[in-house]
């Protein structure tokens, strides 16, 4: 087979409600499958939710009482691994035979488990993960609630005929993060988003034309119907808050760079899209920027892919 079919998931969370967005993963999961997908995509930290009160509440006030209970209540909702919290999505996956990339709110638990990142987590066909990459540098607010994490999620997977690999967000636009990915084969690239076309519509065409891979970017949605129920200040938020607070903007592009699925907002929908593997070959023909194109014998890439850690134990 050349051929594989990614399904894109443009959905909403239920915001801050871990197990309630579980579910609704785990439902498009299962619908994918059924549809026929080898792996499906989620947006960036989509369970269980994108931190949006940060702009509308002041998040930058040091020492507020307000930031705390919020951030707590952050905390108490993201995802522990170790604990099984992804579970339902690996029995998902298996049950499915579809792979899965999602984004989660990560508590680290040998970074004390009270800081969180925003973690793109891979899971395989058979639901096992195959990597937890946590993303190297939160933007802008995302800074207020989110720890930076390190190169060791750099790497890629076997899916059919191509090797797909994936960052969150803003890790998208660092070239050199790029090119970890490129340098092990990458030829399906995975670029998640919390939401909004403004950041997929130029991106997406760019790195497919970079890379001559095909580019899967899966934003996530988020409205003011979407703020669960016992999130703190809900009311104060609801106020705050555009009514639609990221409009999706899941697109896919051809390795040439140009648009295989342009573009979708204020959608929640499921999409599935064939790719053909023989694209990637016919582009990489003059130009293989980790191939033929390279000069490794004038610049190389060094990438540190230990996970980081804070303690260093040496027991007998």
């Amino acid at each position: 087979m050349d051929t594989t079919n990614v399904a894109l998931a443009q959905i909403a969370p239920v915001w801050l409600d871990r197990a309630a967005t579980i579910d609704k993963v785990c439902a498009a999961i299962s619908d994918a499958a059924s549809g026929g997908a080898d792996l499906i995509v989620f947006g960036e930290g989509l369970v269980p939710g994108y931190p949006f009160w940060l702009d509308p509440t002041g998040g930058a006030e040091f020492d507020s009482a307000a930031q705390k209970r919020w951030y707590a209540h952050y905390c108490d909702q993201a995802v522990n691994i170790p604990l099984g919290h992804l579970a339902p999505l690996q029995r998902a996956a298996k049950a499915g035979r579809i792979a899965v990339y999602v984004g989660v709110i990560e508590r680290a638990v040998e970074r004390s488990g009270h800081s969180v990142f925003a973690s793109l987590v891979f899971i395989d066909s058979t639901g096992e993960i195959g990597s937890i990459h946590r993303k190297l540098m939160p933007t802008y607010e995302e800074r207020l609630v989110w720890a930076a994490g390190d190169g060791h999620g750099l790497v890629t997977h076997p899916l059919g005929p191509f090797t797909v690999g994936g960052l969150n967000c803003w890790e998208n636009w660092m070239p050199l993060a790029r090119a970890a990915l490129y340098g092990q084969g990458e030829d399906l690239h995975v670029a998640v988003w919390p939401g909004s076309d403004r950041n997929t519509a130029d991106i997406t065409r760019f790195i497919a034309r970079e890379a001559r891979s095909f580019v899967v970017s899966v934003s996530g949605l988020m409205r003011r119907d979407d703020i669960a129920a016992g999130v703190p200040a809900r009311d104060a938020l609801l106020s705050a808050l555009p009514s639609c607070a990221a409009n999706g903007g899941s697109a896919v592009a051809n390795p040439d760079g140009s648009w295989l699925l342009e573009p979708v907002i204020d959608d929640e929908c499921l999409r599935i899209v064939e790719l053909h593997a023989a694209r990637v070959r016919e582009e990489r023909q003059n130009f293989d920027p980790a191939g033929h194109y390279s000069r490794p014998d004038v610049t190389t890439l060094s990438v540190d892919r230990r996970r980081q850690s804070t303690v260093d134990f040496t027991d007998d």
